[in-house]
């Protein structure tokens, strides 16, 4: 080559690597409109040319031109909608950002025929990697959590809020709308905040949390900040059913996947020398359990890089439009393998309406991530030894009062300017009295109490009743609030029945010696008709709204119940506890129920009909959680089978007892998930009383129902005082299918309805000195000795998203021929309010 060809070809290639003298300049994100998360490697291209990019890892693109060839500019995701945006060509430099969603097209529109299926290929990679990508395989590891929980409204009537006379005081908080985003303003109303160590130990398997900081915007209540910690929330796509709500999902790289999604590579992209691929992933039938997304894969390991879900829109969820969720993994620097960097939920709530366009719809934005990671290390397994922390979860005393330089330290994450005012905005609406008069209303629609300083009225719904041995029957309830004492509940009622002319009532002390692990002693003395509620989640007489749902042809039964309680309870943190009680009973039944005429005194001075009887329960119930309020607490249940033994004797000669016997009893019951087909209730029950010649109010007595709201722990097509046995063993169960089978009729799915059944039994026997002395008492009692009680179920809930209907069949023993069809076959309504 000649001297000045070499000298041409030189300077090309210089001006080949200089920066061109750009005149416009175009820059921004894409992201998922829903999750907030930047998308990397979205393609753009000016509509009707060939100029475009794609963005890089982090979601960024910067065009860089001497003219703008187009108008509008394209961008393009698998699994998203076609976005298009306008450019303004008189510009020099301007953002575009662009939200962009998801897409119900079909991946079967892009599927190229081959003899192999790459992505099938792929996937089973995934899935035989995941014993030795999954972090769970760890001995031991330890991290910081940081969890951000915001709640938003939307769809506000800005102009009709600011004019109502109700919202007028409080139209300054509509202030804090946010309108950067021109699709969906809205207002952030609530924030929490925490910062907690979490340990986990695979042998034996073990896990706790720490929480060193809470900050909670409205609320303060120890169990709400356990649940707003890391342990409730956090979840493992590596797991074969991830959890949403109370159900569970098929995770896309489910060892059984195939069964329930399509795949399709979709790309391929180089991160830091390291290649990863891009699966997208849609259901294979509407209706089911499954997601709609991508996952990135780093193809040497075939390690989860980042999960993007979303829940298709036909999916059988309550109250929710829409819900993603996000994870993603980074890896040891010594390559050893991935662990967890960051989790996103969000949920777009909807609140029922006459009007589906004017709902009030809310957004729960909830961002969880970790720092800190140990693994294999003593400092993941010493806290299991340490007494400080007996609980499966901890908050420190000072977690709650932390400053706000604790905050700008630890947070892994600035808040942004609305997260910052949700704080201010929410103590403000404290301290208006309007605000707290507005609260205090709803909380006693939804409650039924009334608090008055120290003291509450209610609930509301005991204030009337009727019924045939009483006539009309007034109530009124009242009793302490934590402005009296925090740990000394007081509660009492007076009632009043018109028909029989005579006062009842109660009074009851319960003292909380200590709730962690709870301790407390309570007392309490009754003298009041027994209206029916003998066990939980019955639905007793002494109630307004069971006036127009009795059974027809039943007659009620009833007596009066003179009885003197005095109890302990002692928990441990390993789930065990033990209750002590007391009991002193007086029964004076009311007909047609058999009167104390009927039986005889075991001695002098004593009565057929009064009894003293000292228990114990033993119960074991691992890892069971609750929902804590001023003085009781709700369970809300246990991963595993919860146990209980209770032991009784009869003391005879005190207070007129007139009765020595022993009772046993033992229980076990569980919710298990059988994914992908709903879950299974069981609760297997037995006992035996030792005793001869005994009254029938202390025999076992067996639930039945006599009113037309289902009842879960009854025997509902059996009726109270029907059936009475010294020895007996049944069992409860109810498998919920979710859609079943209506999940296959196109037109019924998008009702969202539910399928279950039901199966209950028990057979008893009665000794020989029981019959004689009940059998032939002028009352109707049976045994079931020979003759189990068996009675099934099916039915449908969801209907309207809270209704439930049982239809219930009773199998043995047969009524007899001249007994009413009701005695074979019912129908029931209930009301459940869930996801």
């Amino acid at each position: 080559m000649t001297g000045w060809k070499r000298t041409i070809a030189l300077v090309i290639c210089i001006i080949s690597f200089l920066p061109l003298n750009a005149q416009f300049k175009i820059s921004g994100i894409v992201k998922d409109a829903h999750t907030e998360e930047l998308i990397p490697f979205a393609t753009l291209q000016f509509v009707g040319t060939n100029t475009g990019m794609v963005t890089d890892a982090e979601g960024h693109f910067v065009f860089e031109l001497p003219a703008i060839p187009s108008d509008s500019l394209l961008v393009r995701v698998m699994g998203y909608r076609r976005t298009v945006l306008f450019v303004d060509k008189t510009l020099k430099d301007q953002t575009l950002n662009f939200e962009i969603s998801r897409s119900d097209v079909s991946l079967k529109t892009y599927e190229i025929k081959a003899n192999v299926n790459f992505a099938l290929v792929l996937l089973r990679h995934i899935i035989r990697k995941k014993p030795e990508n999954n972090y769970d395989r760890l001995e031991s590891y330890k991290y910081e959590i940081y969890n951000k929980l915001e709640l938003d409204l939307k769809n506000l009537n800005t102009v009709k809020l600011s004019r109502n006379r109700f919202t007028k005081p409080f139209s300054f908080i509509l202030k804090n709308i946010d309108s950067t985003t021109e699709n969906q303003p809205f207002l952030p109303v609530f924030l929490t905040e925490s910062i907690s160590d979490y340990y986990y130990q695979k042998s034996p398997k073990r896990t706790k949390e720490v929480i060193k900081g809470s900050r909670t915007s409205g609320i303060d209540n120890e169990s709400v900040t356990k649940f707003l910690g890391g342990m409730y929330q956090n979840i493992n796509v590596y797991d074969n059913y991830i959890p949403v709500f109370d159900k569970n999902f098929v995770s896309p790289i489910a060892n059984n996947g195939t069964l329930f999604y399509n795949y399709r590579i979709t790309d391929t992209q180089y991160i830091s020398n390291h290649r990863f691929i891009k699966l997208n992933f849609e259901p294979r039938r509407k209706g089911e359990n499954v997601f709609i997304g991508e996952v990135w894969v780093q193809d040497s390991t075939y390690a989860v890089q980042k999960m993007s879900l979303s829940v298709p829109g036909d999916a059988n969820i309550n109250f929710v439009r829409k819900i993603s969720l996000v994870q993603e993994y980074k890896q040891f620097p010594d390559s050893s393998g991935w662990f967890l960097a960051k989790d996103k939920f969000i949920v777009d709530f909807w609140t029922p309406s006459p009007k589906p366009t004017k709902t009030l719809d809310f957004i729960g934005r909830k961002t969880t991530s970790y720092n800190n990671v140990i693994v294999n290390d003593t400092a993941a397994t010493n806290i299991f030894t340490e007494k400080r922390y007996p609980q499966n979860i901890v908050v420190t005393d000072s977690a709650n009062q932390r400053p706000d330089s604790f905050w700008a330290n630890n947070r892994h994450d600035r808040l942004s300017k609305n997260e910052q005012a949700i704080y201010n905005m929410v103590d403000t609406l404290e301290k208006m009295p309007l605000f707290q008069k507005y609260s205090n209303t709803i909380r006693f629609l939804a409650t039924g109490y009334k608090p008055f300083g120290p003291l509450e009225w209610g609930p509301y719904f005991y204030l009337f009743s009727q019924n045939k041995q009483e006539g009309f029957r007034l109530r009124l309830d009242l009793g302490t609030t934590p402005k009296f004492n925090k740990d000394l509940y007081l509660n009492g009622y007076l009632a009043y029945g018109f028909g029989d002319d005579r006062f009842k009532g109660k009074l009851s002390a319960l003292w909380l010696l200590q709730r962690h692990p709870r301790m407390y002693v309570y007392g309490s003395f009754v003298r009041d008709i027994d209206n029916g509620a003998t066990y939980y989640d019955e639905v007793g007489t002494d109630n307004i709204f069971t006036l127009a749902i009795r059974k027809p042809n039943v007659p009620q039964k009833f007596m009066l119940i003179d009885e003197k309680r005095a109890e302990f309870f002692k928990e441990y943190y390993s789930g065990f506890s033990h209750h002590f009680s007391i009991v002193h009973k007086q029964f004076i039944p009311y007909a047609p129920l058999p009167s104390g005429s009927f039986f005889h005194s075991n001695g002098e001075g004593l009565d057929p009909l009064t009894n003293m009887e000292v228990a114990v329960k033993l119960r074991y119930a691992f890892r069971e959680e609750f929902l804590e309020g001023n003085y009781y607490r709700y369970s809300l249940g246990s991963k595993y089978p919860i146990v209980e033994f209770k032991y009784a004797m009869g003391v005879k000669g005190i207070l007129k007892s007139n009765y020595h016997y022993h009772k046993t009893s033992l229980t076990i019951s569980d919710y298990v998930k059988l994914p992908p087909f709903g879950s299974l209730y069981y609760n297997f029950f037995g006992g035996k009383i030792f005793g001869s010649a005994m009254p029938y109010p202390l025999l076992e007595i067996h639930p039945g129902n006599e009113i037309y709201y289902y009842n879960k722990y009854a025997f509902n097509m059996m009726n109270r005082f029907e059936f009475i046995s010294d020895q007996y063993a049944g069992f409860n169960l109810e498998h919920t299918l979710g859609s079943g089978l209506f999940n296959y009729i196109p037109l019924v799915r998008k009702l969202k309805l539910r399928q279950f059944w039901t199966a209950k039994g028990i057979i008893g026997k009665l000794s020989e000195s029981n019959k004689n002395l009940n059998l032939n008492a002028g009352y109707p009692f049976k045994t079931l000795q020979s003759h189990p009680y068996v009675e099934v179920g099916t039915g449908v809930e969801n209907i309207l998203k809270f209704i439930r209907i049982d239809f219930v069949w009773r199998l043995a023993p047969k009524p007899l021929p001249d007994e009413p069809y009701e005695k074979r076959f019912g129908i029931f309504g209930s009301f459940r309010l869930q996801f």
